[in-house]
């Protein structure tokens, strides 16, 4: 396993915020282990899980991945000698 890395070591500001909770003992168990494992105590591990899940969540929800099938229907559409087209509203009414 690679070394932990803490991406809240090099915020630069003052710690004013409280957050408090209660957890159940198999998740806080799991919490000690994995921060016994990266060689930091458990507050260090859950303020950079704590910080790192929602970064990776808003990047997920900012990033617009295309499937082919969406990409040659937006091409067609795209060059389609500026006439309107119903190929990008099929694009949204595709299944999820």
């Amino acid at each position: 396993m690679g070394a932990f890395h803490n991406a809240t070591k090099d915020i630069d500001e003052r710690a004013t915020e409280r957050m408090s909770f209660r957890t159940e003992p198999h998740i806080n168990a799991a919490i000690h282990r994995a921060a016994t494992l990266g060689g930091v105590d458990d507050s260090v591990f859950s303020k950079n899980a704590a910080y790192t899940s929602p970064l990776e969540t808003i990047a997920a929800h900012e990033c617009t991945g295309l499937a082919s099938v969406d990409v040659s229907i937006f091409r067609r559409a795209r060059y389609q000698d500026g006439r309107p087209s119903s190929a990008p509203i099929a694009v949204w009414t595709l299944p999820a």
